[in-house]
């Protein structure tokens, strides 16, 4: 079992930034990628950003060059950097986890990012 907990939404106008925080604990040798979801209200959950422990990253259309993904292996943490914000990023972010065969996705408790116009 892998936990995810996430951590630094927030409200943030127009044009801000915000750094999100996701930190794995428990059978985290069975994970490998680890990404980010959005749900915003009323809509379906969607990719953000996913990177491996190799470092390769993959970036939805919506935020490619405004947000950035890393992590610290050691720390078994992945991070959302967050920039030029948008109303439309409006959402609950949900850290994620596959396990390596991709038959079961980990999740974390999801933290709420408000862009206000």
């Amino acid at each position: 079992q892998v936990r995810l907990v996430e951590s630094g939404g927030g409200l943030v106008q127009a044009g801000g930034s915000l750094r999100l925080s996701c930190a794995a604990s428990g059978s985290i040798f069975s994970i490998d990628v680890m990404g980010w979801y959005r749900q915003a209200p009323g809509k379906y959950r969607e990719f953000v950003a996913a990177i491996s422990s190799n470092g390769t990253t993959t970036y939805s259309h919506s935020v490619k060059g405004r947000f950035g993904i890393s992590r610290d292996n050691a720390k078994n943490t992945v991070y959302l950097q967050m920039n030029s914000l948008r109303p439309e990023d409006t959402a609950v972010y949900y850290c994620n986890a596959p396990n390596l065969y991709e038959t079961y996705h980990y999740w974390g408790q999801g933290t709420q990012v408000t862009v206000s116009s």
